[in-house]
């Protein structure tokens, strides 16, 4: 039987996932405090309840899982409030602001027998698992670099900056390309719209391994670039998402021969690597649902967003201090 799920926010991503879940047949109730917006995806969705407020949401026995796409800010306590009420929960990114909270909700998660799933959207995006698949057999040889960028004109907050909006996607997708936490962070930005509320940042990640990363964010860029780029020892791969078909995802086979005076490179034409064309949001909602049917540990189970929000944390006191930071152990 499809869980029963009801959605908590009916904003601009919550739409995307009452969308979803509705297709997918397990949109059973949802809530927002607008009562207009309340009224608007009740037109859209005649089969699923509008609730009356958050307290008859979670009081209803009818719903298995809860999907929570609010602030960041109130993450935490709809997490909490959602699990004690006994439901599957789905958080949107960031799972919290802070690591400790984080690991208080996921804690509470285990010891309640619940799944708690974090929304990082691009672990699932079939293009990156196609990357990572491609990764893991060695067609590019040892991993060595991993560029990230994540700009556009928009979508500009009161809160948080660019790179609690952006750089989570960043972060997960990094993380689980390398499978270990970096070391050493540094991170440096600019406010210039709202003091204190970084417009960009460049955040530089340094693994145990040798393995180095950067991450650039804006939302104050003239073009849309959602753009990964990987270095390997023996080639390299672009996941360009703003490109389309077989272009998104590309390999090149370049070589460099550094046995001579002078390394030597040779160049060679880029080739397409397959991927499925679903949707990256229809993907993460089946996998949520697979997980609550079957009591399986989602790919972003909240011990993935505590780790990335601890990265998030160390780029933010680099950020703050205008030096580095050192990733603190994780329990």
């Amino acid at each position: 039987m499809t869980p029963r799920v009801a959605v908590i926010g009916a904003g601009h991503w919550g739409r995307n996932l009452m969308r979803n879940f509705d297709a997918l047949g397990a949109l059973t109730a949802f809530y927002d405090d607008d009562t207009a917006t309340r009224a608007r995806e009740a037109a859209a969705y005649p089969n699923a309840r509008a609730a009356s407020s958050l307290d008859a949401l979670l009081a209803d026995p009818a719903i298995d899982a809860v999907v929570i796409a609010t602030p960041a800010a109130t993450h935490s306590a709809l997490g909490r409030r959602a699990l004690e009420a006994g439901k599957h929960t789905f958080v949107e990114k960031p799972l919290c602001l802070n690591a400790p909270d984080a690991e208080a909700l996921g804690r509470l998660a285990d010891r309640l027998d619940r799944t708690l799933m974090v929304g990082h959207l691009l672990l699932f995006h079939p293009a990156f698992v196609a990357l990572k698949r491609f990764l893991a057999e060695s067609h590019i040889g040892e991993l060595r670099y991993i560029y990230s960028n994540r700009a556009s004109l928009g979508r500009i907050r009161r809160e948080g900056g660019a790179l609690w909006e952006f750089a989570p996607h960043d972060v997960s997708m990094i993380l689980g390309l390398t499978g270990v936490m970096p070391e050493r962070v540094t991170c440096v930005g600019g406010a210039w719209l709202q003091a204190e509320v970084a417009d960009l940042t460049l955040t530089h990640l340094a693994f145990p391994s040798g393995v180095q990363a950067h991450i650039f964010v804006s939302w104050l860029h003239p073009y849309k670039d959602h753009r990964m780029v990987v270095i390997g020892a023996n080639g390299m791969v672009v996941f360009d998402d703003v490109a389309s078909g077989p272009q998104k995802l590309l390999h090149y086979p370049h070589v460099v021969d550094n046995t001579g005076d002078i390394p030597a490179v040779t160049k060679a034409a880029a080739i397409p690597i397959p991927y499925d064309s679903d949707e990256p949001l229809a993907r993460e909602c089946r996998h949520f649902l697979d997980c609550v049917s079957n009591r399986k540990t989602p790919l972003s189970d909240w011990r993935e967003g505590h780790r990335v929000l601890a990265v998030l944390q160390a780029c933010q006191r680099a950020l703050n201090s205008g030096g580095a930071a050192v990733i603190e152990a994780l329990p």
